[in-house]
């Protein structure tokens, strides 16, 4: 999995695609480039992403369509909409918030700005995703360096328990089911057993020593979550 958010942009003006494509991978964000909602929604069913930039003037299906749509399906309900559009109308920008966009972003813009503003949805959203120091009571997490340490004791696990710590870490105290976990791993575009989760876990709790079940408790009937220690 790619410790960097992967981000989908659709624009259908060229020279605001190679702006914000060049702009994103610098921060540094995956970047997929569509320029219409339908193939942005062909992408969609491919992977989920981990955000979507949005223009509200495309060609074939609107921006506003779009996000209706999104907003509508189970799957994509909570999936992170920022738009970036010309419209600039207070009416445009509440309207936009009311139909499931959590940002509205008028043009011209600053790129660093947009992706200030990016990092802020993400944090909220999806908080595994926003590419930040987490720490939670001994445990630091640093997903830019993948480093863990508790207690300033490096500790070191493989690249898949590295991805379900920060997970677990990023929701503290909130139990979370093996499909949330796997998807979170993998993403939904990928089938896995949901037991799958159970080796992760007792590999994740070896690597973390002693503390490690005390850490990730067992939720009965629903899967795991991490505890929040002094």
């Amino acid at each position: 999995m790619s410790s960097r958010p992967r981000v989908l942009v659709v624009e259908d003006e060229i020279a605001i695609q190679e702006l914000l494509r060049y702009s994103l991978e610098q921060a540094p964000f995956e970047v997929v480039v569509v320029s219409s909602a339908e193939q942005a929604l062909s992408k969609i069913r491919s992977e989920l992403p981990s955000l979507v930039l949005l223009d509200l003037m495309l060609p074939g299906m609107s921006g506003i369509n779009l996000v209706r749509h999104l907003r509508s399906q189970e799957r994509t309900r909570e999936l992170p909409i920022i738009m970036v559009t010309a419209r600039a109308d207070e009416a445009d920008r509440i309207g936009g918030l009311n139909i499931g966009a959590d940002d509205y972003v008028t043009k011209p813009f600053s790129p660093r700005e947009l992706i200030a503003r990016m990092r802020a949805v993400l944090r909220r959203r999806a908080p595994h995703l926003a590419g930040e120091v987490v720490e939670v009571g001994p445990l630091r997490l640093d997903p830019q360096a993948r480093t863990v340490s508790c207690n300033q004791q490096a500790i070191n696990l493989a690249p898949t328990e590295f991805d379900l710590l920060h997970y677990l870490m990023s929701h503290p105290n909130r139990a979370l089911t093996r499909d949330q976990l796997l998807n979170a791993l993998r993403g939904d575009h990928v089938f896995l057993e949901d037991r799958t989760i159970d080796v992760y876990i007792r590999r994740l709790r070896a690597g973390l020593g002693t503390a490690g079940e005390a850490m990730i408790a067992t939720v009965r009937g629903v899967g795991y979550k991490f505890v929040r220690t002094p």
